[in-house]
């Protein structure tokens, strides 16, 4: 139990339905939803829309998705709802014309948003609402308008930089020259009768006809190699989900192209110190958390790809031989060089989670990457278009270069425990590079140090980076002091390191039990 004499956030308790968001409108959209009879993939894909429009610095239907849907508590299903590159993108075209990294603000950082295909194929399938239902309260956000929140606010004028490089985005987002304030209401009708061709029309409505040939001329003027081919050629996964045990819960991930694999990688080797055990000091702890990050970034950069074109030895990165070779070159005293990674900076997406009565659970995440995305604007339809692209590699040979209808590793990644052959919590967060790191400190905060799912999320934050060593404020000095001492360099950071949200499931009691982020705006709902 939490301190109330602290100012801290409650858990929330329901037991019919629940549901966890970084903007209370997304939450409030999708907790009615659940109460008006929608199951949780009604409700997810009713909340995420919403976000796509209320959270414009972090999401979009410009970006990309993926989700773990598991039915009735049973093990998930995965979908990878990322999208490709165009068809003429070669390594070749890039390096003859000098392009060493492709730049994140511009064309050729724009693959095919891949998030509209996913969240129609995730609805199609497993949805029982009308479609124009579930996507009314997103229609109504954007055309009527909502009133910004305080941390969209603050990400908003952070990322304001991005939008002046394409005009049409300085007039829509910038309008009178500044990001809107909080408490503002902010409007996107262009966005709005999109999402209503979507409701009406389906995919067909976004991929082919005038959004798809907009977005493609747009693309193409400023010296893409995008067509509407591509475009009409985007098609989602569903793929088999990866997992890995930690302290008796079973966590699972998609598989790549994303970097779940990453975070069950970091699980395996922390699994072999007794993290429950009063010896170690909370210097100790950030330190561990910190070599395990080094070894396994190291590997994500140099393998994680579309494994349509790569294959990954996953069995071998989880095995019990690599992780107590790990462990062998951890010592407690000194920290270990970095191995370089291609570290990005931090980026912006949206994380959510939903269970229903019957306990269908949902763990999603969309992003448009950067802040902003690519900046580029298509006026006439409102998307603003994600730089997912700017992942890719141009080196010969690379797992990861670029190459056609490719897709890039990703950094977006929902999760979902499971105890006992049912699930146990969807959960994820927010952050780029931070999200394989949150998912295993939420969860050693919770089964190592007996947290409650907010706490875990409340818990102080670090993230061991190829610079430095970044701590959230609210670790100690004396902490950092210590840290510094082994040889970690320190920085402290001016904003939170990411975001998260988790409903946990007690199937004896028939409780519900949701976390939202409080670096954020969101909240979690339940009734």
């Amino acid at each position: 139990m939490r301190d109330f004499s602290k100012p801290q956030r409650s858990v929330a308790i329901a037991e019919q339905g629940m549901a966890a968001t970084s903007v209370p409108l997304a939450t409030v959209t999708a907790l009615d939803m659940l109460r008006s009879g929608g199951n949780a993939v009604d409700a997810a894909i009713a909340a995420v829309a919403v976000l796509s429009v209320v959270e414009p610095a972090m999401t979009g239907i410009g970006g990309d998705c993926f989700a773990l849907y598991s039915p009735k508590g049973g093990v998930p299903i995965a979908l990878n709802g990322s999208g490709r590159a165009p068809a003429a993108a070669t390594v070749d075209w890039y390096r003859e014309r000098g392009i060493a990294a492709i730049p994140p603000i511009s064309p050729h950082g724009v693959t095919v948003p891949g998030a509209v295909d996913a969240w129609l194929q995730l609805y199609h399938d497993h949805g029982s609402k009308d479609l124009g239902a579930v996507l009314a309260p997103a229609i109504r956000a954007a055309e009527e308008g909502f009133r910004v929140t305080p941390r969209v606010a603050f990400d908003w004028a952070a990322g304001a930089e991005r939008l002046r490089h394409d005009p049409a985005a300085t007039q829509q987002y910038l309008a009178g020259g500044a990001a809107p304030r909080t408490g503002d209401l902010y409007r996107q009708p262009a966005l709005g009768a999109t999402l209503r061709g979507i409701a009406s029309h389906g995919r067909s409505a976004f991929y082919e006809g005038e959004v798809a040939a907009e977005i493609v001329a747009h693309l193409q003027d400023l010296g893409g190699l995008q067509t509407v081919e591509d475009f009409a050629a985007q098609r989602c996964d569903y793929v088999a989900p990866i997992s890995a045990s930690y302290r008796g819960t079973d966590v699972f991930e998609c598989p790549p192209s994303g970097q779940g694999i990453i975070a069950l990688i970091m699980l395996r080797t922390l699994s072999g110190y007794d993290l429950a055990s009063s010896r170690w000091s909370e210097a100790d702890r950030i330190h561990l958390l910190a070599e395990a990050t080094k070894a396994a970034y190291a590997l994500r950069d140099a393998y994680l790809c579309d494994p349509a074109f790569h294959q990954l030895p996953i069995e071998e990165f989880l095995s019990e031989e690599r992780a107590a070779r790990t462990r062998a070159a951890i010592t407690l005293e000194r920290a270990l060089p970095v191995a370089h990674w291609e570290e990005t900076a931090h980026r912006d997406t949206t994380y959510l989670c939903v269970v229903d009565r019957d306990r269908n659970a949902v763990s999603l995440i969309n992003s448009i990457f950067n802040s902003f995305g690519s900046g580029i604007y298509a006026a006439r339809c409102g998307v603003l278009l994600h730089n997912r692209g700017c992942g890719f590699r141009t080196t010969p040979g690379h797992p990861n270069a670029i190459a056609p209808r490719k897709r890039p590793m990703h950094t977006i990644i929902p999760a979902m425990a499971m105890r006992d052959g049912k699930v146990a919590m969807p959960f994820g967060v927010m952050g780029a590079d931070y999200q394989a790191v949150g998912h295993v400190h939420i969860l050693s905060e919770m089964l190592d140090r007996g947290r409650d799912p907010q706490a875990a999320i409340d818990a102080p934050r670090s993230h061991a980076t190829p610079g430095a060593l970044l701590l959230e404020p609210t670790i100690p000095e004396e902490v950092a002091g210590d840290l510094a001492r082994r040889g970690h360099r320190i920085e402290w950071v001016e904003t939170p390191l990411g975001g998260a949200q988790a409903i946990e499931i007690d199937w004896q009691r028939g409780v519900l039990t949701g976390a939202s982020e409080p670096r954020k705006d969101g909240c979690a709902l339940g009734y």
